[in-house]
């Protein structure tokens, strides 16, 4: 084989060889973490989502697999007061927040009920526009959605 046509073979296979080498730093980046919007209205499916919550964590390998939200809003908040419920409940609900679990409660919800923030459970975090409203907007930014 001439110099030419040696050329001319490594010429055509050099694309090839850029994708092959590709692909192994392709495999090796990290996949983005999974971001998911719990939506609770529902008194009776409070206990129900702090499970479904703790075995989305576990099933995602801890914390750092997933990024979790929930918005609470109308019967369902109640579950949430920090003067009610049990205390399995509250620590169930406690380890969630230490593990990264975002709670926001609705402030039309809030309103409605006459609750501050000091008379729920710590770790909430206020949706000042509504529940609804921060349900639509972590949806716009791409968050999954999921309604127990």
């Amino acid at each position: 084989m001439d110099r030419r046509t040696a050329v001319r073979a490594m010429l055509a296979s050099g694309p090839a060889i850029l994708v092959a080498g590709a692909g192994g730093s392709f495999a090796a980046e990290a996949k983005p973490v999974p971001r998911i919007a719990y939506h609770l209205a529902d008194l009776e499916k409070a206990g129900f989502v702090l499970g479904n919550l703790r075995n989305h964590v576990d099933g995602m390998g801890g914390p750092d697999g997933v990024k979790l939200a929930v918005v609470v809003h109308g019967p369902a908040l109640r579950a949430f007061r920090a003067d009610g419920g049990n205390e399995d409940f509250k620590a169930r609900f406690s380890r969630l927040v230490q593990e990264g679990v975002a709670f926001h409660a609705c402030r039309h919800t809030m309103d409605g009920m006459k609750l501050g923030l000091p008379d729920l459970l710590p770790g909430f975090a206020v949706a000042e526009k509504g529940g609804v409203v921060l349900l639509a907007e972590l949806q716009g930014e791409g968050w999954l959605y999921l309604r127990p």
